[in-house]
């Protein structure tokens, strides 16, 4: 990203900007919700699509949606849940990063 003393980037740069940091987002969303479903269908012995649908639940701050049957598949909803939480505030973070640089670098250059 271009420097508080640098000129604001070009609209393509800035979209093309806004893309890269989108892709490494969605690989986050897909990675975080990856490992909730496996953990999901192998610890709680839910199906597939059971498994996907909790882990989309519990990583967007839903809630959860089936009853864990063990202590390993609670023990692991709650770690998932915790892990959820911080991902999805970092995951946030970086897909709106090129917009909030963009934001304040327009309102930190002088008009000259």
């Amino acid at each position: 990203m271009e420097h508080r003393k640098q000129k604001i980037a070009p609209v393509s740069t800035f979209i093309s900007r806004l893309a890269r940091y989108a892709i490494f987002a969605f690989g986050l969303v897909a990675f975080s919700v990856g490992i909730g479903t496996i953990g999901y269908h192998h610890l709680a012995t839910l199906n597939w699509i059971d498994s996907f649908h909790m882990a989309c639940m519990i990583l967007t701050g839903m809630g959860p949606v089936a009853e864990m049957p063990s202590d390993t598949a609670k023990l692991f909803s709650s770690f998932y849940a915790l892990y959820s939480g911080v991902a999805f505030l970092s995951i946030t973070a970086v897909f709106f990063a090129p917009i909030i640089h963009r934001i304040l670098h327009i309102l930190q250059i002088d008009p000259e």
